[in-house]
């Protein structure tokens, strides 16, 4: 779609504002008419021009005071003002461009003159607005970069090299345990030793991935990406089967309760894989053998529901609200791996989405997270 410009004519004469409006009718432009430079300096907010002609010769406050007052204006500095002139003379002229005005036309008005160089005003004002789009998106971008290095040093510093130290204490461990008594072990201990070595091996992997992941997610946020173009089916019997297979090692797969619809949802497939076991896994790392986990889905609108209920351990409005990267509550009080990174990582895939992520808990007896996933239109 082409950009519409506005442009305000500024002339005594209703009738050459008839005459501009007549020249520049074919094409994409939004033209308003000022009286007198008093009425176009109070109505620049109301009109937001993108360029400015404006006559000489007016009574009461001629074009060159105008045009001074204008440009005094920081936030209106930088729309080009195109002088419209009847005057020939060069110190005329010199008098216009002193006042700050970026180009000026001569009365009478030549229809092709008028759109070069209106058309010349407005791809530099347009230059204009790339580039101070590109700074705010760079200053955004800064900002970011700063809140997530911030988050980096503080949190991350403290909590990450316990969680790589751990698995690769325990794969080198076992290793140095092998070396050194290898000969004297029967099959059996081999065997159980190499299983620990691969569960930290499993553990440290997982552990690269989410960090991998969540790398990934801020530099979407950054370039400002999003989903719309992946369209994902979400299948109610797929799901179900994927989430038991999640939950089969911990002997918790008659605890999930499932009431989930089928739908087609503006989602990578294998973000929506990321978001199931996240928010699986930290259901079952906050809730106990036994209790019910709730798993629901439904289309309602133009969006598609998702909610994991469990009934364990809950959280306070304060801890809620402090959901973020590598933060994990009442650590000393329970023993649990992780750097709090699931919770952070499935709202930024939620967000990026253009859908909506909220918990509601009470504390000690259940945590419920909501998703709202946009539905791919057909």
């Amino acid at each position: 779609m082409a950009n519409i410009f506005s442009i305000l004519v500024v002339d005594d004469e209703p009738n050459n504002f008839d005459v501009l409006e007549a020249f520049l009718s074919d094409r994409t432009y939004h033209l308003y008419y000022a009286a007198s430079g008093k009425n176009a300096i109070s109505c620049l907010e109301k009109f937001q021009p993108d360029l400015i002609l404006l006559d000489v010769m007016m009574p009461e406050m001629d074009g060159i005071e105008v045009c001074k007052r204008i440009k005094a204006i920081p936030q209106w500095k930088v729309v080009p003002i195109i002088m419209v002139t009847a005057l020939s003379a060069k110190s005329d002229l010199a008098d216009c461009l002193n006042a700050g005005a970026d180009d000026f036309i001569s009365k009478p008005i030549n229809s092709l003159e008028l759109r070069a160089r209106v058309n010349s005003m407005l791809r530099i004002k347009r230059q204009y607005d790339d580039i101070q789009t590109l700074s705010v998106i760079q200053e955004n971008t800064i900002n970011i970069l700063e809140s997530t290095l911030n988050e980096l040093r503080g949190n991350l510093a403290s909590r990450l090299s316990h969680e790589i130290n751990t698995p690769l204490n325990g794969i080198i461990g076992t290793i140095d345990l092998l070396k050194e008594d290898l000969e004297n072990m029967d099959i059996t201990e081999i065997r159980e030793m190499l299983g620990w070595a691969d569960e930290s091996a499993h553990r440290l992997e997982n552990l690269t991935k989410k960090f991998l992941i969540y790398l990934e997610l801020e530099i979407s946020t950054i370039r400002q990406q999003s989903f719309e173009s992946t369209h994902t089916k979400f299948s109610a019997s797929g799901i179900e089967t994927l989430i038991k297979s999640y939950t089969k090692n911990s002997g918790r797969v008659e605890d999930i309760v499932f009431s989930l619809e089928d739908a087609d949802i503006i989602l990578p497939y294998r973000y929506l894989l990321t978001v199931i076991h996240e928010l699986i896994d930290n259901a079952l790392k906050f809730s106990s053998l036994g209790t019910m986990i709730k798993i629901g889905g439904k289309v309602v609108g133009e969006m598609f529901n998702l909610s994991i209920q469990d009934l364990g351990r809950g959280m306070t409005e304060e801890q809620i609200a402090r959901i973020g990267a590598f933060i994990q509550f009442e650590r000393k009080s329970y023993e649990q791996q992780g750097i709090g990174l699931g919770l952070r990582i499935v709202k930024k895939i939620v967000e990026l989405a253009g859908g909506n992520f909220s918990i509601t808990s009470i504390y000690q007896q259940e945590t419920t997270i909501h998703i709202s996933l946009p539905i791919a239109q057909s």
